[in-house]
């Protein structure tokens, strides 16, 4: 990039400079706005550096003790002493609570499904945001979350049946009445009471508590903070055929929306990041739309209005119609050179910081319409902070933002992404680190076995990936996340989550294994569209996750030697068939996710799997194929020339699945096209990429695309 606008002292693309100074800035001026900025680089971008460097140290110090031990038993304690030595492992916090305040319900107090979404695409952003409620009946119609599909073209009655079936099933689970079941349900209104008539039989709600409130076509239950509407309408085709009028029940749903600047987009320069920016504006702002076209139809979908209804009392309830949104900021590697400061690429990780936060002050300044937060917060979730001191440099540099925009301290609130081995190792410290300001941990288990993979680079071949699940260090990891949290006063304060559910088209399994994610303390987890989260939903109808934390309060604390485990195989051999069969696996979901990646700028979406199995892929799990490759390389499991042979052979499978994407560019037979020797160096240079990051390669082969095509 050459053509820069200066401000303050900065460089900065002239298209970034109009977007902040013409759209953004709100009660800042620009010139306080640039110097702020200029001061910022000047005082933090250093330590950003020195923060980057000591992970290379503390990464060269682990190898090289592990190079030391080879052919030697894993001797756990002299390995905790010694990360203790060189300051990886630091000393456990005196016991403390988070001092965070004040904070949205949806955050403190209610337990339900999160959406994380690339805030890059409109569409996406809108449909995450709309995704609180969603009716429960088309979630089950149109997946396979009761068995079979609809047949024929028109609306299938049997499985319509079955649909209605399920649902009333859920609520006589959830919401009983004290006589009779919601199957039999004839008559249903609302008013002070809820009136309910089973088979022409008064009855009620076994648990009156359960009533929430009533609309002229609605009735509203409320089943562990989370509502639930029944809606009545006779004029309706389904409503037609019931006997009460009953024509959909509709859930609240996403709670929450991560609105994604980082792992699920491509953004690689000034003209990707100012699309990012703007998005994220029009959310905060409420005006933001996009048209879709259906048909011969322009449909333009916009955010949608709160919800209204009475309470039992006859008083005027609003409740949000939309998604809490959070904000994911990059981490602290990645610079651009979308702003420049004595001929330095400014830290991404600052730029999003100071822009996306300047951005949030639209909805700060908002009093009614269409509001994100209540509570007058602005929620960034950071990634990839590797232990307590790059959690604290977070903490320095939120401030700093919020000094040049003019908030009140703390008005950020942050959540760690506990998702790097370093920061899990040392929970509890990172978040005494970010005490007053501190809303958010969650386990991101892909990213988390990529740097556990990373990590132990020397250490050993890591055992085949499908056995990642079972390790200690895994259980150990995903239980300590919630020990640190409820130790921390996070219950009824902040959220506690999980991971994502990465199969989006394998909705009954979904509903068999994510309610162990509020089974297990947690308060939400990730969901991939906004009917997951519909269907996620039920699990927090059926689980009272307040009551599960206080159970957990009691139990004895996740071990860290566990963490500390390494995942490697120790006196076993894999056969050539079981090696053929991780490296073809491994390979095709590299190629699969980078092809559209480096291509097209899709930072995240369904790939088919070597089985045409469509999996969600984002960097996270890109990080963990290719350094599960590196390692085996590194260890003689497989040779270089074995993953060079498979990626050839997988490479004409990935043009087959995107046969029908016009856009689409194949990498056979050819395979000297960016995204194939993307995924060749992903693999290649894989030990030396900082931290196993995927970025920095991703990122310039993407850029030599874009330049290519101008």
């Amino acid at each position: 990039m050459t053509d820069y606008v200066t401000r303050a002292g900065l460089e900065v693309a002239p298209q970034l400079a109009a977007l902040i100074e013409d759209e953004i800035l709100l009660g800042v001026s620009p010139e306080a706005f640039w110097q702020g900025y200029t001061a910022l680089l000047r005082d933090l971008a250093p330590v950003n550096r020195s923060l980057l460097e000591k992970r290379d140290t503390l990464q060269a110090q682990i190898d090289a003790w592990h190079k030391a031990r080879v052919g030697q038993p894993f001797d756990g304690p002299a390995y905790r002493e010694f990360l203790a030595e060189i300051g990886y492992l630091q000393p456990e916090p005196a016991p403390f609570v988070i001092e965070t305040g004040p904070v949205d319900p949806e955050i403190a107090e209610v337990a339900g499904p999160q959406l994380v979404v690339p805030v890059m695409n409109a569409r996406f952003a809108l449909n995450a945001a709309n995704a609180r409620w969603g009716s429960l009946y088309d979630a089950l119609y149109g997946t396979d979350a009761i068995a079979g599909r609809p047949e024929g073209t028109g609306f299938d009655q049997a499985r319509g049946a079955k649909v209605i079936a399920w649902a009333r099933a859920h609520l006589d689970r959830v919401a009983p009445l004290a006589t009779g079941s919601w199957a039999d349900v004839s008559a249903l209104s609302g008013g002070r009471t809820l009136e309910v008539q089973v088979k022409g039989a008064a009855s009620a709600l076994a648990d009156p508590a359960h009533y929430a409130g009533y609309s002229d076509h609605s009735v509203f239950l409320r089943v562990n903070g989370l509502l639930i509407e029944i809606v009545t309408d006779r004029d309706n085709p389904i409503g037609a055929k019931d006997p009460a009028g009953i024509a959909d029940v509709r859930l609240e749903s996403a709670l929450t929306a991560i609105q994604d600047c980082e792992d699920s987009i491509a953004a690689v320069d000034a003209d990707d990041k100012c699309v990012v920016y703007a998005n994220w504006l029009g959310l905060m702002r409420g005006d933001l739309t996009e048209d879709l076209q259906k048909g011969d139809k322009t449909v333009t979908r916009r955010l949608n209005p709160d919800v209204t209804f009475q309470n039992p009392d006859g008083t005027t309830a609003t409740h949000p119609g939309r998604a809490l949104m959070l904000v994911r900021n990059v981490g602290h590697l990645m610079t651009t050179d979308a702003v420049r400061l004595d001929g330095h690429d400014t830290p991404e990780g600052i730029m999003d910081a100071l822009v996306t936060v300047a951005a949030a002050m639209h909805d700060l300044a908002k009093t009614n319409g269409l509001r994100n937060s209540r509570a007058g917060s602005v929620y960034v979730v950071k990634p990839k902070m590797h232990g307590p001191e790059e959690v604290a440099f977070a903490d320095t540099l939120y401030g700093r933002v919020e000094d040049i925009l003019g908030l009140a301290p703390n008005t950020v609130k942050l959540g760690i992404m506990d998702e790097e081995r370093r920061t899990s190792a040392n929970l509890a410290a990172c978040i005494a680190a970010v005490k007053h300001r501190c809303v958010f941990i969650n386990t991101g288990f892909l990213d988390r076995t990529g740097d556990e993979i990373h990590t132990m680079m020397q250490a050993g071949p890591v055992i085949p990936r499908g056995e990642m699940a079972g390790t200690e260090w895994l259980g150990a990891y995903e239980n300590g996340n919630v020990d640190a949290g409820l130790a921390a006063g996070f219950q009824g304060h902040a959220q506690i989550g999980k991971g994502m559910w990465a199969k989006p088209d394998a909705m009954a399994d979904m509903l068999e294994a994510k309610i162990g994610h509020p089974k297990s303390g947690a308060t939400t987890a990730w969901v991939p569209s906004p009917t997951a989260a519909t269907l996620h939903a039920t699990h927090y109808h059926q689980v009272n996750v307040a009551d599960v934390q206080e159970t957990l309060k009691s139990r004895g604390k996740a071990s860290r030697a566990a963490l500390l485990t390494p995942p490697v195989m120790i006196g076993r051999n894999l056969s050539g068939e079981d090696v053929q069969g991780e490296l073809d696996n491994a390979c095709q979901s590299i190629l699969g996710y980078v092809v559209r990646w480096v291509d097209q700028g899709v930072g995240c979406s369904k790939v088919p799997d070597i089985h045409d199995v469509a999996l969600m892929e984002d960097r996270a799990t890109l990080r963990i194929s290719s350094q599960y490759l590196a390692n085996w390389i590194r260890h003689e499991v497989c040779s270089a020339d074995e993953v060079e042979a498979s990626l050839r052979r997988m490479a004409p499978k990935v043009d087959a699945q995107n046969e029908n994407d016009p856009a689409y560019v194949p990498m056979a037979p050819r395979f000297d096209g960016e995204a194939f020797n993307a995924a060749r160096a992903l693999v290649f240079e894989g030990v030396r990429q900082p931290s196993g990051y995927t970025e920095p390669l991703l990122h310039a082969a993407r850029r030599r695309v874009k330049a290519a095509a101008r």
